[in-house]
């Protein structure tokens, strides 16, 4: 095994370096979704990286609706405007879409093509999104474009095979044909997709996505809290809050939706603390789905779609109609803290019941049950006398001074 680890490590590297030297073949960048920094930047060192093996070819396969960030697409631009290979780029695959600055990429490299059918150019403005632009909605159809119409990435490079190419070296003839028995082929492509730490970071850079994210981590950071301490779930809200986190970060945010957001999930505690008052709760859930419409400013390219918000929030209402309550029960029902030993012991009413409500019992939250003319009030000392599932059966407990 010893002697297996050296040659196996020996035998990647010549592999790797003979992959380095051989050159001469097509790279396929595919990026969809909004560009944001790590994206374009990706785009960018692929290109690099293509001419420093000699490839006879990059194509950008593009589907992208926002571009985010300005810096980093001008560096964009200016490599494929003069690039150190020949660069083209393809609207693809059906129905793709090239919003915004993305949208004015297919003019800077001498040959550009777009999927026929409902793919399109447009929404040029704002290029950039999040910037201070006139909002335009106009959108050309791919048959209107003026591009080659391909609706294949592999028919495309056959195309291309003789084009000439305008790059920082000169003009360039691509050859994109290669010999096989019996006839001729298109050389086949390598695609180039972003690393898995940028794909992972890349999850939240949708309004929707982002919301989704923001919304669970927090949801399970108020059901750990609940359940008594930190458990696996900890660890689900910590990634969740980071992809979140970093959607907030990256994308166009309505800074007052994110009040909102705060906003409702006060109004879900409080409901839940309160002994689970539903319309609490449903005013909580709605403040969320406004927040959620309206989180990102998307200047109509990547505008948050209800439909797609309103699973995030049915989510969450999951979380505090029967998740919470029921986990913590079951934690709260030990051999010290059972629901059948806390028969006799006194506590406090918490609110109002009618006839259900809340009681504090050994320092614990329960929800209580008694008849409607117990007349319990927030604060009322109680007496447990029975358990009925998941309620405590209670009486109101006669104080000394009303003796």
């Amino acid at each position: 095994m010893r002697r297996f680890i050296p040659f196996a490590f020996a035998t990647l590297l010549t592999l790797s370096a003979c992959a380095e030297a051989t050159g001469g073949g097509i790279d396929v960048i595919d990026v969809s979704g909004p560009l944001d920094r790590s994206a374009l930047e990706f785009m960018a060192e692929s290109i690099d990286q293509g001419a420093q093996i000699d490839q006879e070819l990059a194509i950008v396969q593009l589907n992208s609706t926002a571009v985010l960030d300005r810096d980093a697409f001008e560096r964009l631009a200016d490599l494929i405007e003069s690039p150190p290979i020949p660069v083209a780029i393809w609207v693809g695959p059906h129905p793709a879409h090239a919003y915004g600055a993305a949208a004015k990429l297919p003019e800077l490299v001498s040959h550009a093509a777009i999927a026929p059918g409902d793919s399109e150019l447009g929404h040029f403005q704002p290029a950039i999104l999040g910037e201070d632009q006139a909002r335009s909605d106009e959108s050309i159809p791919a048959a209107e474009t003026g591009l080659d119409l391909q609706p294949a990435i592999r028919q495309y490079i056959q195309d291309l095979d003789g084009a000439t190419f305008q790059t920082s070296q000169g003009p360039v003839m691509v050859s994109t044909l290669t010999e096989v028995d019996g006839g001729i082929t298109a050389k086949t492509p390598t695609f180039h997709k972003p690393g898995l730490v940028t794909r992972f970071f890349r999850l939240a850079v949708t309004p929707e996505a982002a919301f989704f994210f923001l919304v669970i981590g927090l949801t399970i950071v108020v059901f750990e809290f609940y359940a008594l301490g930190p458990g696996v779930a900890a660890a689900v809200a910590a990634v969740s809050l980071l992809l979140g986190g970093w959607g907030v970060l990256t994308l166009p945010v309505n800074w007052w939706a994110i009040v909102l957001v705060a906003v409702g999930f006060v109004l879900l505690v409080a409901a839940h603390q309160l002994g689970g008052i539903f319309i609490g709760t449903l005013t909580g859930a709605l403040v969320l789905q406004v927040a959620g419409m309206f989180l990102v400013d998307g200047g109509g390219q990547i505008d948050p779609r209800w439909w797609l918000v309103l699973p995030s929030v049915a989510g969450v209402l999951f979380f505090f109609l029967l998740a919470m309550p029921t986990v913590q029960r079951a934690r709260l029902s030990t051999e010290t803290i059972g629901r059948e030993t806390l028969i006799g012991e006194m506590g406090t009413a918490l609110v109002d019941f009618d006839p259900d409500g809340l009681v504090e019992v050994r320092g614990a939250r329960w929800r209580g049950t008694a008849h409607r003319e117990s007349g319990i009030g927030g604060g009322d000392p109680i007496e447990v006398t029975g358990v009925d599932g998941l309620y405590l059966e209670v009486v109101r407990q006669v104080t000394s001074r009303e003796t």
